[in-house]
């Protein structure tokens, strides 16, 4: 339960940093009285119920496979639950983690800016904090954090826990100060306040309910991480730690809101410029306020770029993206790893919305509709599981997730509305993502095809070798393929420029399933084909990554056993070729070219020890 905090809590933790003061913007295009208030404040807390703890934490929880959620995970759900693969499950789940790729570059910009931007209120800094020196010191400790990840995160992942336990404990504490001041606000518990306020205030209570939003992100987080810690302790944390204290700290920041209103020396003062919370924080504690705020922004920074590193490691596995770096940061810890080229992009995009937006509150036009699209496409997905897997009736899968998904389009229709004033930014960056996803299934299957029609049966090939036996020397070949029943290319290429054989061959075709993880004993099987040659197909989980000289040493198949020494390992290098001339297809053939010249190398993915690799090369048009 604390390890979840510092983790799973980090974002939907921080929101209070500029959530409220993001609501009472968007009224401010109106007059902000304390009907607003009331309505802001009702919004956020109705919010915060059913989104977050109706939604995920009572429902959307229980969807998770075989322990793991988000929403990769959910799309394979989907896709078992169907029995099939459809195409309009998997652009959902693509549009689902394009969407997230926008959160995870947007969530580490605005929250440490926000955190930086409390030095403001602090009466004897505000005359040395000015905009460039908030960008500046949000620049550093941004490409700092970023330059740390290679060295793994183990070593603090401990304090993170503790860390934003005192944050919660700290903001919960600054909401019981204020309340009392103004206890009406307890009233704002009531939802027809938050409804009285949207069917009143037209265009003004869409552009505050597209505010609000920035109250629940974080909110996928409490399904992402179910495999690192568990349905239980998430759901304990939240109910009993991390919701309390938002719920008491977003009344308190109403409570001081009504009581600054409530002042003549406040009236005309410009509301939009107002930093409600720290404004609420004692200025004996404002310093270490902004400390703490900026060591919890951080952390939720992290939990988002490790996020991202875990669906990159997924959808890798998935297929969706070519074959990338990825590097164990824990000898213990097989969730914890590191993914240089993910990383180097992660901070490329958030160095450039920094330089562009300058502020947190110019960056939350673009926060929410990033936010409000993956829960959209996380409720759409839900909803084939629970139809289709828990057996639900239509009526039944109706009465439940239609409100839920009314209320996730409500929020992402009112996001819409800032489409010009940073909306765009996530829609930019989920559509460049969409692009490689698909560009890169495209041009697979492409080259999966032509391998299919270029290369012939295992069976006539061994066939071919009856009739006309070839030199053997002593030794194991093992040759990858995703074709098990065709002849591998590196094998034929071996044959025809070497003119021998092992005396051991095997033809090994590494699958991913759509569990998580797969069991040792379930790990192989094995065919025999011959006194030579054997098929054998490992199968490994989304969220593991492929070993396969353990899975071969492992492996029990009469008469043989793969020691390591005496073992080569023959993989294809395809050089690839584009084939047209001009127009978007062209622009896709060079796409997967670089993204294909650009992969890791095969050796690497599957932890082949360089030495033992022996690669035969051949060109493929796309």
């Amino acid at each position: 339960m604390l390890g979840s905090m510092g983790v799973v809590f980090g974002d939907i933790g921080t929101s209070p940093l500029y959530g409220f003061q993001g609501a009472v913007t968007a009224a401010a295009h109106g007059a902000v009285g304390e009907t607003e208030i009331f309505g802001i404040t009702s919004l956020i807390v109705w919010a915060l119920l059913v989104v977050v703890t109706i939604k995920y934490v009572m429902f959307i929880m229980r969807a998770d496979n075989h322990g793991e959620g988000g929403i990769l995970s959910l799309m394979a759900l989907a896709q078992s639950a169907l029995g099939h693969r459809t195409r309009v499950i998997l652009m959902l789940g693509v549009l689902g983690a394009a969407m997230f790729y926008g959160d995870a570059i947007i969530t580490p910009a605005i929250s440490v800016l926000s955190a930086v931007e409390g030095l403001e209120t602090v009466p004897s800094l505000a005359h040395a904090i000015t905009p460039a020196v908030e960008i500046a010191s949000a620049l550093v400790l941004l490409i700092g954090l970023f330059m740390a990840q290679s060295r793994g995160t183990a070593k603090v992942a401990t304090w993170f826990g503790p860390i934003c336990l005192i944050w919660f404990v700290a903001i919960a504490g600054l909401g019981l100060l204020q309340i009392p001041t103004e206890p009406r606000i307890l009233l704002a518990l009531l939802p027809t306040y938050a409804l009285m306020f949207l069917v009143h205030h037209g265009v003004i209570g869409l552009l505050v309910l597209g505010a609000v939003s920035l109250t629940i992100t974080g909110a996928e987080a409490l399904y992402a991480d179910m495999g690192h810690f568990g349905a239980a302790p998430i759901r304990a944390a939240w109910l009993f730690a991390v919701f309390p204290a938002l719920l008491l700290n977003y009344l308190g920041q109403g409570a001081f809101a009504l009581h600054f209103l409530a002042s003549p020396a406040n009236h005309g003062v410009d509301l939009t410029t107002e930093n409600w919370f720290f404004e609420m924080v004692p200025e004996a504690l404002r310093i270490p306020m902004v400390l703490l705020g900026v060591a919890a922004t951080i952390i939720a920074s992290q939990a988002v770029i490790s996020g991202a590193y875990s669906m990159s490691n997924s959808a890798m596995q998935m297929g969706l993206l070519p074959r990338l770096t990825v590097r164990r940061t824990s000898e213990t810890e097989a969730g914890q790893i590191y993914m240089p080229t993910v990383n180097l992009l992660l901070m490329l995009g958030v160095i450039l919305l920094v330089a562009i937006f300058k502020n947190s509150a110019a960056l939350q036009d673009a926060y929410g509709l990033a936010v409000t699209g993956t829960m959209s496409v996380t409720t759409a997905l839900t909803a084939v599981v629970v139809r289709k897997m828990w057996k639900w009736s239509l009526a039944r899968t109706a009465l439940v997730v239609a409100p839920l998904l009314t209320v996730d389009i409500a929020f992402y229709s009112a996001n819409m509305l800032k489409l010009l004033t940073g909306g765009w930014v996530p829609l930019v960056l989920a559509a460049a993502v969409a692009l490689v996803i698909m560009t890169w299934m495209r041009g697979s299957a492409i080259i999966a095809a032509k391998s299919r029609r270029d290369r012939i049966p295992m069976s006539d090939f061994l066939a071919s070798l009856a009739r006309r036996p070839r030199h053997q020397v002593p030794g194991t070949a093992v040759y990858l393929t995703s074709h098990p029943e065709l002849t591998p290319s590196a094998l034929l290429h071996n044959l025809k420029h070497n003119g021998v054989l092992h005396k051991v061959n095997a033809i090994v075709a590494v699958e991913t399933t759509d569990q998580p993880r797969v069991s040792p004993d379930a790990r192989s099987t094995v065919t025999i084909l011959n006194e030579s040659f054997l098929a054998v197909t490992l199968a490994f989980g989304f969220m593991e990554t492929p070993n396969v000289p353990e899975a071969m040493a492992r492996l029990r198949a009469p008469g043989t056993t793969f020691d390591s020494a005496d073992t080569s390992y023959f993989l294809g290098r395809r050089t690839i070729l584009p084939t047209h001339d001009r127009g978007i297809r062209r622009l896709q053939d060079l796409l997967f070219i670089a993204l294909n010249r650009n992969s890791a190398d095969p050796s690497e993915v599957f932890a082949i020890p360089p030495g033992r690799v022996v690669e035969m090369g051949v060109q493929v048009a796309v």
